[in-house]
């Protein structure tokens, strides 16, 4: 478009500039015609005047008076030719001054002839002289006229010519305003269902929508939550552990909720405890390094919850909570979650409130007692 908005007005300018050269021309021929005209009258004028001085052949400057009043009838048609409307009155002006002077001239020439010298230079001097300088006035009102024409005309030409040339760089300047990159805020997307979703990009906590604690169902699942907050603090082995996440994968509405400790040095992430994915699925998720730049990872290392958001179809959301201990942070609790509750404040808190009884079970288990198939008891 920008291109377009270029060329367009490229060939504008090149048109108005070519209608400009033109318009100059014409004045230029047309002073030329004028000077032409102005030249012959007073040749004719001079010659006219050789009519009666002694010792001067009258035969000889009578061709010289028709050869200019032949020149100046050229000039004067040429000059009504090229003349616009503001000097072609002037010119039929000048052509009837022209035309009277050649009268005249016939009326010198008949009292020549007769032997009437006085007459003649009477005619010549009042008569002659006057039509001959008013034919010239009038020859130069019409140039007069013709610059002031050709003026207005090539002001207009040079207003149009800005007027192509600003709207021509407004439409660049719109289009490079159109194409400059806006940022847009992060946000953090979800590329499948299962545990893997968890290694993309993720962001700090989005808002969340409005949990309506008044409702039934809220107070429902505070209860479920409680009674869950105590058998936190009675678990003793890690199949009891997986029931309770299993009770607390329902109480979120989550496909699969899985549990991230990291390394006594603080280090990658390993899946320790899962529900809702299979022995095999969970066997092929590698350690997540601290620094990775997925929801688990900057859970463990902000201790901010993170969220990832659901992408229309059939993709799910999930919330990733971070497990706080006294000693900071020891690993994540991860839960995908169906439907869009991701975004849900009552969601986001039952997940804190369960990552937070996690840590104080884990808190005191090595990692690498918890990946220990029910072989261990915890504390």
């Amino acid at each position: 478009m920008a291109l377009f908005a270029i060329g367009v007005a490229a060939f504008l300018l090149i048109r108005t500039e070519r209608q400009i050269g033109e318009r100059a021309s014409a004045l230029r021929a047309f002073d030329r015609h004028a000077r032409e005209a102005c030249d012959a009258l007073a040749e004719a004028r001079v010659a006219q005047h050789a009519y009666v001085a002694a010792g001067q052949g009258e035969a000889f400057w009578m061709s010289k008076v028709t050869a200019a009043t032949e020149l100046m009838n050229a000039a004067l048609a040429a000059l009504r030719q090229a003349a616009t409307a503001s000097g072609r009155t002037a010119i039929d002006e000048a052509t009837e001054t022209a035309s009277e002077f050649d009268n005249i001239d016939r009326r010198v020439r008949e009292y020549m002839t007769s032997g009437q010298p006085l007459m003649a230079g009477d005619v010549i001097f009042s008569e002659g002289s006057d039509a001959a300088a008013t034919a010239s006035r009038q020859v130069e009102t019409a140039r007069l006229a013709e610059h002031q024409a050709a003026d207005r005309d090539l002001a207009e030409m040079r207003r149009q010519e800005a007027i192509t040339i600003g709207s021509a760089a407004a439409v660049c300047a719109l289009i490079v305003l159109l194409l400059i990159p806006i940022r847009r805020p992060p946000t953090v997307t979800d590329t499948s269902q299962s545990a893997s979703s968890l290694s993309i990009t993720s962001s700090p906590v989005v808002p969340a929508a409005p949990a309506d604690t008044t409702s039934p169902t809220a107070g429902k699942l505070f209860r479920a939550a409680a009674d869950l907050a105590t058998d936190f603090g009675r678990v003793r082995d890690l199949d009891e552990l997986t029931r309770i996440l299993s009770r607390a994968a329902d109480l979120l509405d989550a496909s699969g909720v899985m549990v991230w400790m990291g390394t006594a040095t603080g280090g990658d992430l390993r899946p320790v405890l899962a529900h809702g994915y299979s022995n095999e699925m969970i066997a092929r998720i590698p350690p997540v390094p601290r620094s990775a730049d997925n929801a688990a990872a900057a859970a463990y290392r902000s201790g901010i919850l993170q969220i990832v958001l659901a992408r229309p179809g059939n993709s799910s959301g999930a919330v990733v909570a971070p497990i706080l201990s006294a000693d900071g942070c020891i690993g994540a609790l991860s839960a995908e979650i169906r439907g869009g509750g991701e975004t849900s404040e009552l969601v986001q808190a039952l997940a804190a409130i369960f990552a937070s009884h996690l840590a104080v079970v884990l808190a005191t288990t090595p990692a690498e007692m918890v990946v220990e198939p029910k072989a261990a008891s915890l504390g």
